[in-house]
């Protein structure tokens, strides 16, 4: 199961599971969204309405995929939502917003999973370089991105002996639709692509991420591949948070 899964990074990282033979549930809040989603990935992919934030929500959606699937094997805690404000203007619907999708939506997302999930089953919480580059004007996202890394120090400890894996994926800056609109609506639509150039210039590897490179370490992290891996920050973001 995957969570904001309708564009972006967490339909990269459906795409990459299906690729390996998985079936695939994806949760987003747009019905419309989520079912263009899954028209395009075809057969084993479903899609089901739930809120994050929502702990009824969330605790309802497991009981639906367990009832139709017999099983939970891995979750991908990928919905998030960013803003940037500096000190001094940062409201109080800004902060509820962050944090309550980045922050409480991972946590629900997580603890309402836990009755069902399988035997050697593996959670994957999409995480931000963000957590540990302090960047102006973003310190609420990467204090929401810093809290879920904490998270997962202590909840690894509190499912000793359960045969559950939690791991952290951290992106960095990843070539989504969702940036490219960002960008049109900046710099002209014409200068697209020259700003994901130029913002992928200062990336060891010289460029930015592609969803579907997230989508293979999240696959990683849930697979007998990474079996002794647990607790961990993968980051998978070309080198960039090891420079700044």
């Amino acid at each position: 199961m995957v969570t904001g899964a309708q564009r972006g990074v967490g339909y990269g990282i459906a795409q990459e599971f299906l690729a390996e033979g998985a079936t695939v549930v994806l949760t987003d809040v747009d019905q419309d969204g989520l079912d263009d989603a899954v028209a395009q990935l075809g057969p084993h992919a479903s899609g089901l309405v739930a809120d994050v934030t929502s702990l009824d929500d969330m605790t309802n959606l497991y009981r639906t995929v367990v009832k139709r699937h017999g099983r939970l094997d891995a979750v991908v805690a990928n919905a998030g939502v960013g803003d940037s404000s500096p000190l001094g203007s940062i409201t109080e619907k800004q902060f509820d917003f962050i944090f309550g999708v980045n922050t409480k939506g991972v946590l629900f997302t997580v603890q309402a999973a836990l009755p069902h999930l399988c035997e050697a089953a593996t959670v994957v919480v999409i995480g931000s370089t963000a957590s540990i580059q302090a960047l102006p004007g973003m310190s609420l996202y990467g204090g929401s991105k810093a809290a879920i890394r904490q998270f997962v120090r202590a909840w690894i400890q509190e499912v000793h002996g359960a045969g559950i894996r939690i791991n952290v994926l951290s992106p960095g800056a990843v070539d989504t639709p969702s940036l490219r609109i960002a960008l049109a609506g900046a710099a002209g639509a014409d200068q697209v692509d020259a700003e994901v150039a130029k913002m992928g210039e200062g990336n060891p590897i010289g460029r930015l991420g592609d969803a579907r490179e997230i989508g293979r370490s999240a696959v990683f992290l849930s697979s007998d591949a990474s079996s002794f891996i647990t607790g961990v920050e993968l980051f998978c973001d070309g080198g960039m948070a090891q420079t700044g």
